[in-house]
């Protein structure tokens, strides 16, 4: 099924306002929420599809990347959430709670038990991790697998994340009676409203532990190191944000880890500079290799590489070596190294060298015409900046 646009799921324009997204938000999930229409499966789905809208335009990267690329800019996105679909009334009710609470579902009312097997208690969920990650341009030119040495919440290896002590039995949680759930009633201009919320009790988990664990104190995970591979692709840029799903801290008794965010930071190169997908290079030559014309040697991501100077060439002139920039991510494409000519003007001249400009000067040849300079200048630099 093809996925409707989330300004109109909003009813927004593509340059609200993060207070205008947040209250167009409001309206819809207020107008579809489960307690203003039981049992209706339509407005059910229209209030997870106004989350799923909200969750992703909320969020300036995210945001961006719809912008830019639509759905398919979310597909795998990196930065956590659950953007893409698939979102149960827990998820909602645990990211957005701040707005819910402020349509009045909540503080008021008290908590009643809410029936329900093991299916219902609430998963708990480790944090996300961020980790920042130097690259040169030559591992970003082909790609690099990175063996990260992480620092986080991992699983306890003497209760196997479980928190109890051996074989110790659980107790049912007397405030849910095991669900894990419970249901606030709130007295609302609309009427009576009530929504589920985790147990404040056990925390979601519908049970408590008998006898805990000596090692991690009966929280299933402990302080320790982990060496994580992360394969990281061609063409990555500075800031972008790659996840890597479950390695971020261990969730405590045997919940969802949560996932490491790897951020990249560019490290300049001492003789390219990167525009885009682009590299450029100045290359200085002398008066007389310009005028006469030459082989020169200028470096490439792939080693040194020669390149003719073709005679009479001015200062200012750009040649394009094609495919020899960086790659874009997931792509074929290839940028190209652009080699912007520099006449090298010398400052301190001997008697000799003077004299022998001097006689040059007097010489038609040498003198600058006008006339004769590159007429198309302004519009190869033109269509090189657009």
């Amino acid at each position: 099924m093809t996925k409707r646009d989330f300004y109109n799921i909003l009813e927004v324009s593509k340059t609200a306002t993060p207070e205008e997204i947040k209250k167009a938000y409001r309206k819809q999930a207020l107008k579809y929420h489960p307690d203003r229409n039981p049992g209706d499966k339509t407005s059910e789905d229209k209030f997870k599809e106004a989350a799923e809208a909200y969750e992703v335009l909320s969020d300036p990267q995210k945001k961006a990347r719809y912008d830019q690329f639509g759905h398919a800019g979310l597909g795998g996105a990196a930065g956590g959430g659950f953007s893409g679909g698939g979102m149960t009334m827990e998820d909602i009710f645990s990211h957005f709670g701040d707005i819910f609470s402020d349509f009045g579902f909540g503080g008021f009312g008290g908590f009643t038990s809410r029936g329900g097997g093991r299916g219902s208690r609430q998963m708990t969920r480790g944090s996300n991790l961020r980790i920042k990650v130097k690259l040169n341009l030559e591992e970003i030119e082909k790609g690099v697998e990175k063996k990260l040495k992480v620092s986080k919440y991992i699983t306890c290896d003497e209760c196997s994340g479980t928190g109890a002590r051996g074989g110790s039995a659980y107790n049912t949680c007397s405030t849910c009676r095991g669900s894990g759930q419970v249901t606030r009633v709130t007295n609302t201009f609309l009427g009576q409203m009530s929504t589920t919320q985790i147990c404040p009790t056990c925390g979601g988990e519908g049970k408590s532990i008998t006898n805990k664990c000596p090692k991690c104190a009966g929280e299933g995970v402990m302080r320790g190191e982990e060496v994580i591979p992360v394969k990281i692709p061609a063409g990555v840029a500075e800031g972008m944000q790659l996840s890597v799903s479950g390695k971020g801290n261990a969730a405590r008794r045997g919940g969802i880890n949560g996932d490491l965010l790897v951020i990249i930071e560019e490290e300049p190169n001492s003789e390219l500079i990167r525009d885009g997908n682009d590299l450029l290079y100045n290359l200085y030559v002398s008066l007389s290799q310009a005028a006469l014309g030459s082989q020169v040697e200028i470096p490439t991501l792939d080693g040194k590489v020669k390149i003719k100077i073709e005679p009479g060439t001015q200062p200012g002139k750009i040649l394009r070596l094609r495919g020899k920039g960086l790659p874009e991510v997931n792509s074929y494409g290839k940028g190209d190294l652009l080699v912007s000519i520099n006449v090298w003007i010398p400052k301190n001249l001997s008697k000799e060298e003077r004299k022998i400009l001097e006689k040059l000067d007097e010489s038609q040849n040498f003198k600058p015409n006008p006339g004769s300079g590159d007429r198309n200048f302004f519009d190869r630099m033109k269509n090189y900046f657009e």
